[in-house]
């Protein structure tokens, strides 16, 4: 029999693949067809994705795909990271690779804004956690640089919706990615237009938002002929790779709380309406739009971004290490030794890391790494602590108890800060499926093309196909000190 297949081209801050999923007999199958790096471009001093060469690479992907399954591709789609964007001109084409969110263009953007208008207004109008690198700051830093290319803009397109654009010619902006834009309201489900006039951005750029799970287009004649592909549809899915994520994580009404951990560690609850109140916006949480009008309740944490740093630095000086190794190194060492503020300003960027934890230890009078084992306990032991502050914060918006953890994406196979995270959170934690990211993209595609007939069903499929690890808190009482002595040195903020 010949079963369809769906193709999630799902693309990292760091790597990208193409993943088809198999659907058969009420289980979905998935196969990478090929992963690459996400690489950036420094141009006159600002770094920029290097979007055509990401396309090249998704190209490449769908190429071997057709080779692979033929006619049985049914439906693609791509999810990326959040905030950023490109703006085309009149023509459909870029005025210059989209600006990587990690740029210093927006350094001081933030103060700028709350000059104009109140962090209060801000939040009422979109419930997003102030982050530098919002796409509301990305706007303004566009405005003020005085290159015209916000003036001269037709069209505004956010990651995913770009790449769909090139894969099919429809420009859309897809709800769960517009809504990380920090100009998006979340009560009314559209543009604020008291941000947009009060800082003076552009109307026209603005599109009618498009649901996840739309389906938006077919490949372009093109692409068929160099791909070998047929007249696939193009979706938009959740196109904000959490959003994707948390659709493909089998969560439930009575267990809402998941952490999608990767380089960014963002944990939150699944809820069916925003919450947009004083607490949340002192508390710094976001409301992100997801599947069939659900909403991420969530925090975004720094996740592995120290570990990652740490491997690159070290790998800069000779020393290669797998993140296998790095994990043994870390489990190895004294616990509790060394506890930071995994977000702390001071991590942010991107560079070596070792004389930043250590200074910051030395400021926070914490006993300073010396050897690398310790290095990488403070990273593991820190991210549990701030896991527990964050969990426990939730609890405070939800009426049930929060009494499980679902972790999902990369991080969800690094047993030792699951069972951290289960240790310090005491509660149980259910890891997996790895790839929920791609699982998501394909569910809103199904949905979308009326294989499935809700989300729900969706994650049933995902329970029969993969399997989850459980994980039970080991002496929890151990972690009470170290947590409070994140609890005493930092507002949640």
């Amino acid at each position: 029999m010949s079963y369809p297949v769906y193709l999630a081209v799902d693309l990292g801050a760091t790597s990208g693949r193409v993943m088809a999923g198999v659907v058969a007999d009420g289980a979905i199958r998935l196969e990478e067809v090929n992963r690459f790096p996400t690489k950036g471009v420094e141009v006159d001093g600002a770094w920029h994705w290097d979007v055509k060469d990401i396309f090249a690479h998704v190209v490449d992907g769908l190429t071997r795909a057709s080779i692979l399954f033929g006619s049985r591709v049914a439906g693609i789609s791509v999810d990326t990271w959040g905030v950023d964007y490109g703006l085309l001109d009149a023509s459909g084409e870029l005025l210059c690779d989209p600006f990587m969110y990690r740029d210093s263009r927006t350094d001081g953007v933030e103060e700028r804004i709350h000059g104009m208008v109140s962090k209060e207004t801000i939040y009422n109008e979109t419930g997003i956690q102030f982050m530098f690198f919002n796409s509301i700051n990305q706007l303004f830093a566009e405005k003020e640089s005085g290159e015209g290319r916000l003036e001269a803009a037709s069209d505004l397109l956010f990651m995913p919706d770009l790449f769909n654009y090139w894969l099919c010619g429809a420009k859309v902006q897809e709800r769960s990615m517009a809504s990380t834009s920090q100009l998006l309201n979340p009560v009314t489900g559209k543009w604020s237009d008291v941000l947009l006039e009060t800082l003076e951005l552009p109307k026209h750029l603005f599109r009618d938002i498009t649901e996840p799970g739309t389906r938006i287009g077919s490949l372009l004649p093109a692409l068929r002929k160099e791909t070998g592909l047929g007249d696939v549809p193009i979706f938009a899915v959740a196109g904000h790779d959490t959003g994707s994520a948390v659709a493909g994580a089998p969560l439930r009404d009575d267990a809402p709380a998941f952490l999608s951990s990767g380089t960014w560690s963002l944990m939150g609850i699944e809820s069916h309406l925003p919450l947009v109140k004083p607490e949340t916006l002192l508390a710094s949480y976001s409301n992100e739009a997801g599947g069939e009008g659900t909403t991420r309740l969530l925090k975004n944490i720094c996740g592995m971004w120290l570990v990652e740093q740490l491997k690159e630095e070290w790998l800069l000086s000779g020393d290669a290490f797998s993140y296998d190794e790095l994990v043994e190194l870390a489990r190895g060492a004294e616990p509790f030794r060394s506890i930071v503020d995994p977000d702390d300003t001071s991590f942010a960027r991107p560079g070596p890391m070792t004389d930043r934890l250590r200074d910051y230890c030395r400021e926070q009078d914490e006993p300073i790494p010396e050897t690398r084992a310790q290095l990488l306990r403070t990273v593991f032991d820190s991210l549990a602590c701030k896991y527990r502050l964050v969990f426990d914060q939730l609890a405070t918006f939800t009426s049930k108890p929060l009494t499980e953890l679902r972790v999902v994406g990369g991080g969800s196979q690094n047993d030792f800060l699951n069972q951290c995270a289960a240790s310090a959170l005491n509660c149980q934690v259910h890891a997996g499926p790895v790839e929920a990211t791609s699982l998501g993209n394909i569910l809103m595609q199904l949905r979308g093309a009326g294989e499935i007939d809700s989300l729900e069903s969706g994650r049933e499929m995902v329970n029969r196909s993969f399997e989850s690890h459980s994980f039970l808190p080991i002496a929890p009482e151990t972690w009470e000190a170290p947590v409070e002595r994140l609890r005493q040195r930092i507002t949640l903020k």
